[in-house]
């Protein structure tokens, strides 16, 4: 009876290694599928001397490249697009141009104004002029955050494994 006790706990810390493991390999896919682009960095530096400048999407690029672009820039890019979500401060003009703009400019900003961070994959330009409307705010230099919040799942599903851990072991005292 004994070993059946050890047994139970010893595969659950299996389940759980392997549970971990198989999350941790899937983060790293995902990350490794970072689209890499092949446009160099301008040879100047475009920033504008005594200005400020934002990153907006450049008017005229395919459809498919610019929803690219977003998609990245939402995902793994992680800049915060809650404010074009529908019911946010910038989802009007519910444009794909508009929406790609506020989201490139939050990337922008996060990322120090590096000019590298302002292309994404030739869909995006540099202004100097505020692309802020109505109650839709763009960030300016320092305005962003420098990191995004952490993920509510990601906590939540290492919560549940402990969980799922410790009401066994909880099973497995009180059936003695």
């Amino acid at each position: 009876m004994r070993n059946k006790v050890l047994v139970l706990p010893c595969l659950l810390l299996l389940q759980c290694y392997l549970v971990l493991t198989m999350e941790t390999a899937t983060q790293e896919k995902a990350e490794s599928a970072i689209p890499v682009t092949t446009l160099s960095p301008p040879e100047s530096n475009t920033t504008f001397l005594g200005g400020t400048t934002w990153c907006v999407a450049l008017s005229g690029v395919s459809q498919i490249d610019l929803q690219n672009a977003l998609d990245w820039t939402c995902g793994l890019g992680m800049a915060d697009c809650s404010p074009i979500q529908e019911g946010g401060a910038c989802f009007d003009p519910d444009t794909l141009v508009s929406h790609a703009s506020y989201a490139f400019n939050n990337y922008y900003q996060q990322n120090e104004n590096s000019e590298i961070a302002c292309n994404f994959g030739g869909t995006a330009v540099l202004t100097r002029r505020d692309p802020s409307h109505g109650k839709c705010s763009y960030a300016a230099p320092g305005s962003a955050a420098k990191s995004p919040a952490p993920s509510l799942l990601e906590g939540r599903r290492a919560n549940f494994i402990w969980l799922k851990f410790a009401g066994i072991f909880l099973l497995l005292y009180l059936r003695r």
